[in-house]
């Protein structure tokens, strides 16, 4: 075998043995690794509190983290917070990968994602598969949020109610 060959055939080795086949991928985001080590951090708090952990101390995380966002967000998850407790008292809020989250049973139902979190152009509110709100083959599970009027908060308290139907 000619040496450009072998070298040929071992580039290919070394690429194929890396997962570089022509990907582009660098891996996670700051954003996305800043969320799992904040989850991380939720995790170990959860574990030191253990049975001690209640409503009181997640709605106590959930307010400090809507107070620290920027005034957009800030506006977006306070009202968020209030049609999810006034829609939904049973759900318990939390923090879930360094966002607001409400659960039940200790299963995250939704969650209220700010625009700087992933430096995005608007907030989302989301819900995870816990949430009862299957509409045939297909329905939506998250919401882009610029702004709240009444019509979006009437929606929203109602498929927080749906939810956890």
């Amino acid at each position: 075998m000619t040496k450009s060959i072998r070298s040929a055939k071992s580039t290919t080795k070394k690429a194929a043995k890396k997962g570089d086949l022509g990907k582009t991928s660098k891996g996670f985001t700051d954003e996305e690794r800043a969320a799992m080590k904040e989850h991380a951090q939720e995790l170990k708090a959860d574990a030191r509190r253990g049975s001690r952990a209640d409503k009181a101390d997640g709605e106590s995380a959930v307010l400090a983290k809507i107070a620290a966002m920027p005034g957009p967000d800030r506006a977006l998850g306070e009202r968020l917070h209030a049609i999810i407790k006034a829609s939904a008292p049973a759900l318990a809020p939390r923090l879930w990968y360094g966002m607001p989250a409400y659960a039940k049973d200790g299963k995250v139902v939704c969650f209220f994602q700010s625009a700087q979190k992933f430096k995005t152009r608007y907030a989302t509110f989301g819900f995870m598969h816990e949430a009862n709100l299957d509409e045939g083959a297909m329905w939506p599970t998250a919401f882009a949020l610029k702004e709240l009027t009444a019509a979006e908060e009437a929606r929203i308290g109602a498929l927080v109610k749906k939810a956890v139907s």
